[in-house]
């Protein structure tokens, strides 16, 4: 009975899902169109521990315009084929801030480690996790240089592609 209760509490300090959305904000003046979400993100959090991590499926992210999903996914972008997910791994930095029992919004530091496009660089963002009854709702804003990613394709290069595109995070678990 003991090891039963301890295996119940161990899992409830991680939370998962498989419906964690990133939006991709790539926009420029000249063109409005590069902008994608991806609702079908796999995301964790140990609200022990503060680990969390994120996979995106590449071809997931769902563009207005099935052009521009097509080049996002061809080798001159994303190459989705030969880099088929997009990870993040990390730890919030300040945990001892966040009350996992009290309803609240609590501001976090996240640092830690995101690949794209087969390429590992080490992040650092700001971001929120609200806690209200039972769930926790894990957000954060920030920007990545595609160049850093090896990502400088045409449409880089012509400016119709940011080459900092703003990205959003969401899960709820």
């Amino acid at each position: 009975m003991a090891f039963l209760l301890a295996t119940g509490l161990l899992f409830a300090q991680k939370k998962t899902t498989t419906s964690a959305t990133i939006n991709f904000d790539a926009t420029t003046s000249i063109d409005k169109l590069p902008k994608a979400e991806n609702k079908t993100v796999i995301a964790s959090l140990d609200t022990k521990t503060g680990k969390m991590a994120f996979e995106a499926q590449v071809k997931s992210f769902a563009f207005s315009n099935p052009r521009i999903q097509d080049h996002f996914n061809n080798a001159g972008w994303m190459d989705s084929e030969k880099f088929p997910t997009s990870t993040f791994t990390g730890t919030i930095s300040n945990l001892k801030t966040v009350s996992f029992s009290k309803d609240g919004v609590y501001d976090v530091q996240v640092k830690g480690e995101l690949t794209i496009h087969g390429v590992t660089k080490p992040v650092e963002t700001k971001g929120t996790v609200t806690v209200k009854g039972s769930s926790i709702k894990a957000a954060a804003d920030f920007s990545i240089k595609l160049a850093d990613y090896g990502i400088n394709g045409p449409a880089v290069g012509a400016g119709k592609v940011s080459k900092e595109p703003s990205i959003s995070v969401v899960a709820e678990f």
